[in-house]
């Protein structure tokens, strides 16, 4: 019996993939708990359509993605934080202060997305690392001065 999924399920396949099953787990199992629908040609007809338009929606992202990471190349961020005589900092430089920083130059980043190859502890230059979408990252160049 075929059947497309609605969600993914361990050992079986990933949401809109049609599998095939033996009857008795389709009707007994996989309907039932609402992980599957039966795999009827208008059925098969609707999963093409979501899957198209989810994969327009993913590209226009990336696209999104690769024109902000083109911006954001030439940018040089200058973070203020304190610290102490031996140029350490009390505490450290975080990826919020990087996405407040972007925001003062126009450009919205969310700060889960911001990552450190070190992290920031003592006045200097770094690197913010954005991963704006699974296949676009870009490298922030910032310093670190006393304030």
């Amino acid at each position: 019996m075929e059947v497309i999924l609605k969600h993914d399920v361990n050992k079986l396949g990933e949401k809109d993939e049609i599998v095939t099953v033996k009857p008795g787990y389709a009707r007994n199992y996989l309907i039932p708990q609402g992980l599957a629908v039966v795999a009827t040609s208008s059925a098969r007809k609707v999963v093409a359509e979501n899957i198209k338009q989810v994969q327009f929606k993913q590209e226009k992202i990336k696209n999104d993605a690769l024109q902000l990471a083109e911006k954001l190349e030439d940018i040089k961020l200058t973070i203020g934080a304190k610290a102490g005589e031996s140029g350490k900092i009390f505490g450290r430089v975080n990826s919020i202060q990087i996405a407040d920083a972007l925001k003062e130059k126009g450009f919205e980043v969310d700060r889960r997305k911001i990552t450190f190859e070190e992290n920031p502890k003592v006045i200097g230059d770094y690197v913010a690392n954005l991963n704006l979408h699974k296949e676009v990252k870009v490298q922030i160049p910032f310093e670190v001065i006393a304030e």
